[in-house]
């Protein structure tokens, strides 16, 4: 490593600097979906801890899914907030580093956990016999344990590797947060081999989970036909759609953004397309699965009235 790599001891997020005279109202935009994305989410936590009716193998995982998601956005915008709130956007390189490995670590569990769910579709619909024995408290239990530690090995992998190459001065990461293409834009030297080994551990650990959903959906979807009754296909259905669009919405933008070359890399878009999975995405989840899911609908009715029978 370089002198001049070991100089580099912290990076400047440019972000939105360039929208100057935006930066109250973004300000306020980014803290109004940020509190909304803890309170739905935390909304799904409680519901699930505390309902009977949700101790189910799904709402399992999805009030882990909600977990991810709170941490997954809170790895991001404070900081961000804190730039547009005080316009001083330096991060320190450990900071960095740590913003660095926890988005990664929640983002790569998240990529497993949706592969667990969607076993758990297939579980329910194409075993419904074998389904209590197939998703035990124990096997639920098994396989959040798997999603985490991929998660963090994953992180702990990818940010080791990156802070570990020599950066040669250039400290402005194009990006309102430490992401591994920006920052792979700041490496001196050739890095067409470091690029190639960053692209097949994201193809890795998204493109596994994804064959894995893909296979759990083909074998749903041929059970689904086969079906009788035109209710029975409807209900198989509804109980898929809030995942399948939670897939569609993650592995979209995941697969775009990690599986491509850094020269492919745009700092004018591609921040944009970060705040969709980065920002948008986890205030998407708790209000696609309350406004497409009759059983948490009917929790939240539950809940609200023993409140106010408490209240009473």
């Amino acid at each position: 490593m370089s002198t001049n790599a070991s100089m580099v001891a912290e990076f400047i997020l440019v972000g939105f600097s360039h929208l100057a005279s935006l930066q109250g109202l973004l300000f306020s935009v980014f803290l109004t979906i940020y509190l909304l994305t803890v309170a739905g989410n935390l909304l799904i936590v409680v519901l699930v801890s505390t309902d009977t009716a949700l101790q189910t193998p799904m709402y399992f995982f999805l009030r882990m899914l909600s977990v991810l998601e709170i941490g997954y956005t809170s790895v991001t915008v404070p900081l961000l907030l804190h730039h547009l709130l005080t316009g001083r956007r330096r991060i320190p390189r450990s900071g960095c580093a740590l913003q660095m490995f926890f988005f990664l670590f929640f983002g790569a569990t998240e990529c497993c956990l949706l592969a667990a769910m969607a076993y758990d579709r297939y579980a329910a619909i194409c075993k419904p016999l074998r389904y209590p024995l197939l998703l035990s408290h124990r096997v639920c239990l098994q396989l959040a344990g798997v999603a985490w530690a991929c998660g963090a090995m994953v992180g702990l992998g990818h940010t080791s590797f990156m802070f570990s190459l020599p950066f040669c001065g250039p400290n402005a990461i194009p990006h309102f947060f430490c992401e591994i293409q920006p920052i792979l834009q700041l490496v001196c030297g050739d890095t067409s081999l470091n690029e190639l080994q960053i692209i097949l551990a994201a193809a890795l650990i998204i493109l596994c989970p994804f064959g894995l959903i893909l296979g759990s959906y083909g074998h749903i979807l041929a059970t689904i036909f086969r079906m009788p009754s035109t209710a029975g296909r409807s209900k198989a259905f509804s109980t898929c759609s809030s995942h399948l669009v939670v897939v569609s919405l993650f592995y979209g933008t995941a697969i775009f953004i990690y599986i491509r070359p850094k020269a492919s890399y745009d700092p004018a878009t591609d921040p944009l397309l970060s705040l969709f999975y980065a920002v948008v995405t986890p205030i998407l989840n708790p209000i696609i699965y309350s406004l497409r899911n009759t059983d948490v609908k009917a929790a939240l009715r539950r809940t609200l009235e023993k409140m106010r029978h408490a209240d009473t």
